[in-house]
């Protein structure tokens, strides 16, 4: 059971903008990172906002989940995974 909550990553498609004001999402700091592919561990959650890209994340023991450009998303405390990075992405990012 703890092993299916650690790899599910939450999409939250095209939010509103007033749902991304709620958030605070534009307070945020922005990440980016040009193509590539790289393993990651999240120590603690992450939310982001995807300004630009097109990624593929694969969660160790799960399927590849996409995510780009205006996309909302959650990643779960303690989940490893393989970032591969299509286009170059910029986000918006909080931990905890």
């Amino acid at each position: 059971m703890a092993t299916e909550q650690v790899t599910s990553i939450q999409i939250e498609r095209q939010p509103s903008a007033e749902r991304l004001e709620a958030l605070g999402v534009y307070n945020w700091p922005i990440w980016s990172k040009s193509a590539s592919e790289f393993p990651w561990t999240y120590d603690e959650s992450e939310t982001c906002y995807f300004l630009a890209g097109d990624v593929v994340v694969t969660p160790e023991g799960g399927e590849a989940v996409e995510m780009g450009k205006g996309d909302l998303v959650t990643f779960p405390a303690g989940m490893s995974c393989t970032w591969k990075i299509r286009s170059e992405v910029r986000k918006h990012y909080s931990f905890g």
